[in-house]
């Protein structure tokens, strides 16, 4: 695990967030609003995704570890 500015960074999570950001970029708004994976019993929509990605939650390694194993990032 890389360190930044006192920040843990995985590998390969910076490059997993922008691919998040460049497929959120291109869906249409409607789409944005369904669930894109469910973690821990709780549905997880791709606003919702986008808002614990961009703001680097615990959460969102999870997520993003998810979408990875799903080839949807």
């Amino acid at each position: 695990m890389q360190k930044f500015n006192n920040v843990s960074i995985l590998p390969n999570s910076v490059g997993d967030k922008e691919e998040f950001f460049r497929i959120y970029s291109s869906l249409p708004l409607e789409e944005r609003e369904k669930v894109i994976v469910i973690i821990d019993d709780e549905p997880i929509s791709w606003n919702l995704a986008y808002q614990e990605i961009k703001h680097n939650t615990n959460r969102a390694r999870n997520i993003l570890k998810v979408l990875k194993e799903l080839e949807i990032i």
